[in-house]
């Protein structure tokens, strides 16, 4: 029974308890009587540890442990968290230099934990960091994202974290230097902070056979496995739970060294401990995004059809590995390298380098953005260098419906589009015929203005397999226990709707649980897109099992075979017999008669491909050549999602999917000095979008359902930011192009494009 939720926007059943203060968030569940820990952080970006002084800090009243390096040495732990590594070019594999949980031997970047204080108090911890010595010999930093300068590790001569391609360069030269027109250009991608809402945090506590943890992030799974093989204990001796979490974007899915020491620290006191991340301390520790350079050249025949496209990129690691740092911008960009686009012809080409900077890693669309940002910039700059209308050009090189299901040059494998549908369904949306007399009423009142197309493509799928269980209850409802964790996407609202609209049972009857590794056996989290349309799936295989375990119940109950019984239209039915039960009925009946096993059904499930969200965004972007402000005025955006389970959720991710995307092209920039030192580490120097910002959006589907889950859906979760930044770049090329402005680069600050408008004495037009 497959009714793909009717596409019915009901009510979030979260929000209430969310606007009302009833969210149950790390810090609402600390256990009573914990202590606090304080991380005392390296203040330089490259030294030589010489020595660590923690007898005064020891020594404060109500501090129970100062805990470094050489304290978790003494005990027998491994300290190296160290992220996975790609294989090289030459068939090597990267390098994978070790992280300690706390600094050894060396700091490598500012904000680096060298210390640990478990106190009674916040401000004893506080009051005890003041008092630690710290000795170090200066090193050279090492800023750019460029090979070379001081060495960070032994691991990694100059600096090189991996050299990796994908493609024949050879015959993507050869078909560059065959090509009738050929366009070269270097695209910055700068790099951003994540600044959830709600900042990092945990908090353990060791019952004196079990820890338990409550850590805020993306799944339970990950930490479980890392926490226990740290303290040296069996999986099954750790308990973690995620409750509510104020948002994750990614940065929020790997284990971080706080994590590790705070397990260990209450195990070692035997008491609960918890932390929590201060706003300055996420931005200078939490896992960045982007942070790229990419040279592109891509190659055109006479008919303005592609003929090659080369693209190599150097991207920023910072110190260290984070968990899957070298795959995003290889592994992940290459998934939509060639984005909509029939390439015959490609090569990609990354270089990632150790930088005395904070870690980089997964953000929201990790990899997918990046891809889709250099090649949507490339064919916009390509349009006005050849004179050829952009959304023209893209027309012809687009996939044709009839060549799906197409493998593209980087072996990835589309199974369905219908790409020039919904370019032209955005078209009519974005009403781009009337775009001249909009810019000449922005021209008559001084200001410049431009309109930029992104056609996207997405890549969905993270972990393939998930884990589902359905529960009934003694008070007559059931729960669904799921293997994802919402950050706030809306899942308890949109799993119990599918779960509703598959078995019959009432919505307001089902109860979604999550984010505890108790209760079902694995579990992949939340990233990549993957929630609701892998969730869904093992939704699905769990109805599939518990439908079958019940059949035989039933026959037994109605006197028939199993053979006369079916589930149709949310009710058990049996050829000869006027009776039907609902699932609700049926497991009530269950517990009557005393059986249990029919009170809990699991199923783990796997989808063999991903699906390929796409879609057009068409931002107008107006400029005030006084100031240099740059505004979208207008933004509008045709998607293909498949099915959708409950549009106005997915509405709801594309407009913070676009808001993330928005702030990076327009405010968001993350800045270090030469020695290392991040000169944006609050909100007064880092500049988040705000509401005056963001336009208002408006939203249309166009329904080609994917062959590659039973649902007929595509993830929604970052197509938004993946659209976002080329559209709004591009926009902003437009509106400068005809003034001889021919490069622009993200973040379009006011001082930023004012410096760049008076080079071209725009601004005193």
């Amino acid at each position: 029974m497959l009714k793909f939720g009717e596409h019915q926007s009901v009510k979030r059943r979260e929000d209430v308890r969310f606007l009302t203060g009833e969210g149950q968030y790390l810090d609402d569940t600390v256990p009573a009587g914990a202590l606090y820990a304080y991380l005392f952080r390296s203040s330089v970006a490259h030294a030589v540890i010489d020595g660590i002084g923690t007898d005064d800090a020891a020594a404060i009243d109500g501090v129970h442990m100062v805990i470094t390096a050489d304290t978790l040495l003494e005990d027998g732990r491994a300290l190296d968290f160290a992220g996975g590594a790609i294989k090289n070019r030459d068939g090597s594999t990267g390098a994978k230099p070790p992280r300690p949980q706390l600094a050894v031997g060396r700091v490598r970047f500012v904000g680096e934990p060298i210390a640990m204080i478990v106190a009674e108090t916040i401000e004893a911890a506080k009051e005890a960091a003041e008092l630690i010595e710290f000795d170090y010999t200066d090193l050279p930093a090492h800023v750019d994202v460029a090979e070379g300068g001081e060495e960070l590790h032994a691991e990694a001569p100059g600096n090189l974290a991996f050299d990796w391609g994908m493609g024949d360069e050879a015959a993507t030269v050869a078909a560059l230097n065959a090509s009738a027109h050929r366009i070269s250009l270097e695209i910055e991608d700068n790099r951003v902070i994540a600044n959830s809402m709600e900042p990092r945090g945990c908090w353990a506590n060791w019952d004196g056979s079990r820890l338990h943890m409550n850590v805020g992030g993306q799944g339970v799974w990950g930490a479980k496995g890392a926490i226990s093989g740290f303290l040296g204990l069996e999986t099954d001796d750790v308990h973690v739970i995620t409750t509510d979490v104020g948002g994750g974007f990614g940065m929020k899915a790997f284990n971080y060294p706080e994590y590790f020491v705070v397990a260990w620290a209450s195990k070692t006191l035997g008491r609960p401990v918890r932390w929590a991340s201060e706003r300055t301390e996420a931005m200078l520790t939490d896992n960045g995004g982007r942070d790229l350079v990419s040279q592109v050249e891509i190659g055109f025949d006479e008919n303005m059809k592609i003929t090659a496209y080369r693209l190599n990129s150097v991207c920023n690691m910072g110190a260290y590995n984070s968990g899957f740092a070298q795959f995003i911008q290889t592994d992940l960009f290459s998934k939509v390298f060639s984005g909509t686009y029939d390439i015959k012809t490609g090569f990609l080409g990354v270089k990632g380098v150790y930088t005395n900077t904070t870690q980089v890693d997964a953000y929201r669309g990790a990899g997918r953005p990046e891809a889709i940002y250099v090649l949507e910039r490339t064919m916009d700059f390509a349009a006005r260098q050849l004179g050829v209308d952009p959304f023209e050009l893209r027309r012809k090189n687009f996939i044709a419906p009839a060549d799906f299901p197409y493998k593209t040059v980087t072996d990835v494998t589309y199974d369905c589009g219908e790409f020039n549908r919904v370019m032209t369904r955005a078209v009519e949306e974005a009403d781009v015929s009337g775009f001249a007399a909009r810019k000449a009423a922005s021209e008559a009142n001084g200001k410049l203005r431009g309109m930029g197309l992104c056609y996207y493509i997405e890549s969905i799928l993270g972990n393939p397999t998930e884990t589902a269980a359905v529960e009934f209850r003694d008070d007559g409802t059931a729960a669904i226990l799921v293997g994802t964790q919402s950050n706030g996407q809306g899942h308890e609202t949109v799993y119990a709707q599918f779960l509703a609209d598959q078995t019959g049972m009432p919505f307001d009857k089902i109860d979604v649980v999550q984010g505890d590794s108790d209760l079902i056996p694995s579990g992949g989290g939340t990233g990549g897109s993957r929630s609701v349309t892998v969730q869904n799936n093992a939704t699905l295989a769990t109805i599939d099992v518990m439908v079958a375990s019940f059949v035989p119940f039933i026959a037994d109950q109605l006197e028939v075979s199993a053979d006369d019984v079916s589930f149709d239209d949310g009710r058990f039915r049996a050829d000869g017999s006027n009776q039907s039960l609902d699932l609700l009925e049926a497991a009530a009946l269950a517990r009557a008669e005393g059986r249990e096993d029919l009170l809990k059904h699991t199923a783990t499930a796997t989808l063999d491909a991903r699906s390929f969200p796409n879609g057009a965004h068409i931002a107008e972007m107006e400029i005030d050549p006084q100031t240099g402000v740059v505004e979208c005025v207008k933004y509008s955006v045709t998607d293909d999602f498949g099915n959708l389970v409950h549009p106005m959720l997915v509405e709801g991710q594309i407009h913070g999917g676009i808001a993330q995307g928005l702030g990076q092209a327009v405010t968001e920039r993350v800045v270090y000095d030469e020695d290392g030192q991040l000169l944006t580490a609050t909100f007064m120097d880092y500049a988040m979008p705000r509401a005056d910002n963001m336009p208002m959006v408006k939203f249309t589907n166009e329904v080609i359902p994917t062959t590659t889950n039973p649902m007929g859906m595509k993830g929604c979760g970052e197509a938004g930011t993946v659209g976002a930044l080329a559209a709004v770049t591009n926009g902003v090329l437009d509106a400068v192009w005809d003034h001889g402005i021919h490069r622009v680069d993200m973040p379009m600050t006011p001082n930023r494009v004012w410096q760049m408008l008076s080079q071209h004495a725009i601004a005193a037009e």
